[in-house]
């Protein structure tokens, strides 16, 4: 079957750390919320005063195997840990997902059952998901929502397509053919609308402008599965990618015949990079070697700091755009992080 190859033996599973919550209030309003394959940040949904930070919503998955759940989660600056707000069970593995950037109450979710869940956390779990896509013939593992056009989002599955969603429509808007292999991740130009990438375990990740029949550059990025990709948040033209050969490359799409930087530094697979919102050439990766690495790719000593505080495979990580520097991860060890740059999560 086709999958992503960590190199590694997989996890004995433990017990989940967070119990599924009763579902709260429905009104309640939601001050920020947080996204992520598999936990993260994103923004705020309306002005937050200086002197009161905000609370922020986390949405998390488990398990990778067997029944799954979206989990909604509260960070509230009134007192330390999260708090479980919404529990979504579902029928099938879920991998990623992605709040929306046009319904504020809205998450897309990729199953490996095939199908994207979209989610209402206005409302009880007997109504959700509120649209079933079922289109896609393998597993979906990777959604993203475009931050510029904010009306379409993107799922990579494992049958090597790509397909453009609008969260009004039943079906696609288009489906994206041209990866060999398994399309791991796919991640939206953060200035251009049209534009997005793609990694895949052809060992390519590929550049696509949504008005153009096929991509538009194929990258040879590394000699191994690319696992996961993204967009320098302040220039247009640089793309990360990680890879089962352990390494992450920068790449300048405008030459990319080989990469600007390569960050050696984890000793297994590359499962996720994410680029600041905040600070210029600064990235976030995670691995199955169990940590969490900072990186300034365009510094001599690129690793700033290295992060071990999971027990078992970390699967997903982000940074918030609301605070500089507050980082969130996720792993088969069922734990949830959020921390400060800089701190010990474990001390949060």
């Amino acid at each position: 079957a086709k999958a992503e190859s960590p190199q590694v033996s997989p996890p004995t599973p433990h017990p989940t750390s967070i119990p599924a919550p009763p579902v709260p209030d429905p009104h309640r309003r939601r001050d920020a919320v947080v996204q992520g394959p598999g936990a993260g940040l994103l923004r705020p949904l309306q002005p937050v005063p200086r002197a009161s930070p905000p609370r922020c919503h986390l949405a998390a998955l488990r398990p990778l195997v067997g029944n799954g759940h979206l989990l909604v989660l509260d960070l509230s600056a009134a007192g330390p840990g999260l708090t479980p707000l919404f529990s979504f069970p579902t029928s099938d593995a879920l991998f990623d997902c992605a709040w929306s950037e046009s319904h504020d109450s809205l998450c897309a979710a990729a199953s490996g059952d095939g199908s994207v869940r979209l989610f209402d956390v206005t409302l009880p779990p007997a109504q959700n998901p509120v649209r079933l896509l079922r289109e896609h013939a393998r597993e979906v593992h990777g959604i993203d929502w475009n931050p510029v056009r904010r009306d379409a989002f993107l799922s990579a599955s494992w049958d090597d397509t790509l397909k453009l969603w609008s969260p009004d429509r039943p079906a696609s808007v288009r489906t994206f053919r041209g990866h060999e292999y398994c399309v791991y991740a796919a991640a939206w130009s953060a200035r251009h609308p049209d534009v997005f990438a793609s990694a895949s375990g052809d060992h390519t990740a590929r550049v696509w402008d949504v008005r153009e029949p096929g991509p538009t550059l194929v990258i040879p990025a590394h000699d191994h599965e690319v696992l996961s990709l993204d967009w320098d948040k302040y220039d247009p033209s640089i793309l990360a990618t990680g890879s089962v050969d352990k390494s992450i490359r920068i790449w300048d799409v405008r030459s990319p015949q080989a990469p600007l930087a390569q960050l050696a530094g984890h000793g297994y697979a590359v499962k996720r990079v994410k680029f600041s919102p905040h600070r210029q050439g600064m990235l976030m990766s995670c691995s199955y070697d169990m940590t969490v690495c900072m990186w300034d790719y365009r510094k001599e000593d690129a690793l700033l700091q290295r992060y071990g505080h999971h027990t078992e495979f970390v699967a997903g990580i982000d940074m918030s755009v609301l605070t500089d520097g507050l980082l969130a991860s996720t792993g088969w060890d069922e734990m949830i992080y959020v921390w400060p740059f800089g701190s010990d999560p474990r001390a949060m």
